[in-house]
């Protein structure tokens, strides 16, 4: 019997599109000098300031994981740390202009790697409950703390 792709389990066809869609997504961000965690964070100060713990615990990496990304993201002049309002102690990573404007091109090269895909928003669906059930919280919400961060944060 030959082994084609249309007759592979549906595991070994979405770790198969994981993997693909990774490696293109990397390269992608790489030639604009931005790592998928560094993609995170832009994504994840949009908004607001944070610190660098609350980003960790948001990304769900080390602290000394978050650090070193954020210290990449400072040199490329996509973030700056700012002293904290209510305790000047304290650092806050913000979002730089330039930060911004990588952040809103992220959506041209999201086009040129992901395929359009007929009902995707049942894909998105399914993803979303495959992200929760194996990560064992079927309650979790995104990185950002919305029920549609996992896809956005991996878009932006």
């Amino acid at each position: 019997m030959r082994d084609t792709i249309d007759d592979w389990p549906t595991g070994r066809l979405l770790s198969v599109a994981a993997r693909l869609v990774e490696q293109r997504w990397r390269e992608s961000l790489e030639r604009i000098g931005l790592s998928h965690a560094g993609l995170i964070v832009l994504h994840l100060v949009e908004r607001d300031p944070l610190p660098l713990g609350e980003l960790a615990r948001r990304a769900r990496v080390t602290a000394q994981t978050m650090g070193r990304t954020v210290e990449h993201l400072e040199r490329s002049g996509y973030v700056r740390l700012v002293a904290d309002p209510s305790d000047r102690r304290r650092k806050l990573v913000e979002r730089t202009e330039e930060g911004g404007r990588v952040f809103d091109g992220i959506g041209a090269i999201e086009a040129t790697v992901f395929p359009t895909v007929e009902q995707a928003a049942v894909l998105r669906m399914s993803l979303l409950q495959i992200i929760r059930h194996v990560g064992g919280d079927p309650e979790a919400p995104g990185p950002d703390g919305a029920d549609d961060g996992p896809a956005r944060a991996e878009r932006g």
